[in-house]
């Protein structure tokens, strides 16, 4: 009896070691295009990363936000220039169209029942702005700024499993969507 228990903990203490070996982090990630990033973040909730270059004479930063989803599904990230959370906050979305294109675009998410559609004011420009779908994973890129109220911004991020009529439909309400927010200073990672 003794032994099976020795066996079994053995088993629970490699499967552990392995998962957390397996595990993607933002450390481990290659981009397309030979992108390079110096920084990034392994954001709390929904499987998504943040890497990112702060250029400072311009006080732009190049991101690449990454997040698992499925193929129907639709990311975003967000900078929250007034406060925290989603109201307020001026949002990249990404889905990917029934013939595998992405598209990709900025909006204003001014209400907790949104129109997700692109456009709205911004408070800070957008340049370069792409997606892309691989390995289950949507990323997207782009040049924001420069970001007029300084490097530590308030930031959200979101993911859906619906697309309709080229529209994200409403994400999920678990805690993890609830919770997926928080400060971030470009300049020191």
């Amino acid at each position: 009896m003794a032994s099976f228990f020795k066996v079994n903990l053995l088993l629970n203490i490699l499967v552990s070691g392995f998962v957390v070996s397996s595990a993607k982090t933002c450390s481990n990630s290659t981009f397309s295009l030979d992108r390079v990033f110096n920084s990034c973040s392994d954001l709390p909730y929904l499987g998504a990363h943040l890497h990112w270059n702060y250029i400072p004479s311009l006080r732009q930063v190049s991101i690449a936000y990454r997040a698992r989803q499925i193929s129907t599904g639709w990311i975003a990230w967000a900078i929250n220039p007034t406060g925290t959370g989603m109201v307020g906050s001026q949002a990249l979305v990404a889905f990917r169209n029934a013939n595998g294109s992405m598209t990709v675009y900025p909006t204003s998410i001014t209400s907790y029942n949104p129109s997700m559609l692109p456009g709205g004011e911004l408070s800070f420009q957008v340049s370069n702005i792409s997606a892309e779908y691989k390995h289950n994973e949507m990323t997207i890129y782009a040049i924001v700024g420069p970001l007029e109220n300084g490097t530590i911004v308030n930031h959200v991020w979101q993911a859906g499993n619906s697309v309709s009529s080229n529209i994200p439909q409403i994400h999920s309400m678990s805690s993890s969507h609830l919770q997926s927010m928080s400060k971030i200073d470009f300049q020191n990672a």
